[in-house]
């Protein structure tokens, strides 16, 4: 009996051992996985026509330094943040049929070479226009509204807007019209891919968001 007993707890053990062996090897295998920046070079430049996707550039500008504002500035983006969105676009749990289309197209190493490039490249900051609501901007940035329960944009996104790496992403010197465009995609819940976000942006009013967007696009 104690031989059965011995041989038992010795399979049972087998079986966790084995599981845990399979999760570091895939685990091994994603940290060996590198983007290529250079192979993201041309993705973003040329596309990859015989799987239709255009090039990024034509919409978002070189070295993804867009002119339109309706189209985010991406150079300088923490790349696994760019990978995420590609990879939301893709699942279609981010709302853009255009960049689910081209997404739907890309492999993940597309992705993430894709991001490697952009976040090489330097930024060229939009700017704030609107002096009357800068100080509003500046106090819901560094400081939130604690009578709303909003925090601070600062304590995540860092006091220059830079953002931090696989965590959050740079919002610095982007379009404001574009900010001012996510945070109200975030209240309205048209885009459902951070709940903390949603959560914050449902807190705010319209001025709110313009003030805040506003002074984003100034922070440096």
């Amino acid at each position: 009996m104690n031989r059965i007993a011995k041989l038992l707890g010795v399979m049972a053990l087998a079986v966790p051992l084995g599981a845990m062996t399979g999760l570091a090897t895939a685990a091994e295998q994603a940290a060996t996985t590198k983007a290529d920046p250079a192979k993201g070079e041309t993705l973003y430049t040329q596309g990859v026509p015989d799987r239709n996707v255009p090039a990024c550039f034509s919409c978002h500008g070189a070295a993804g330094n867009s002119s339109a504002a309706v189209n985010p500035k991406l150079a300088g983006q923490q790349a696994d943040y760019t990978h995420k969105q590609l990879v939301d676009f893709k699942a279609k749990s981010r709302d853009n049929p255009i960049m689910s289309l081209y997404a739907g197209a890309l492999s993940d190493q597309d992705m993430r070479d894709i991001g490697a490039y952009l976040a090489k490249q330097p930024l060229k900051p939009a700017t704030a226009k609107n002096k009357d609501t800068i100080e509003q901007g500046q106090k819901i940035y560094r400081a939130g509204i604690a009578a709303k329960g909003i925090p601070a944009c600062a304590g995540c996104h860092g006091p220059t807007g830079a953002g931090i790496p696989a965590q959050y992403p740079r919002i610095g010197g982007q379009y404001s019209e574009y900010t001012e465009a996510q945070l109200v995609a975030f209240r309205q819940g048209t885009r459902k891919n951070n709940s903390v976000m949603t959560t914050i942006a449902a807190r705010m009013s319209d001025a709110e968001i313009k003030a805040v967007a506003d002074y984003v696009a100034g922070v440096r």
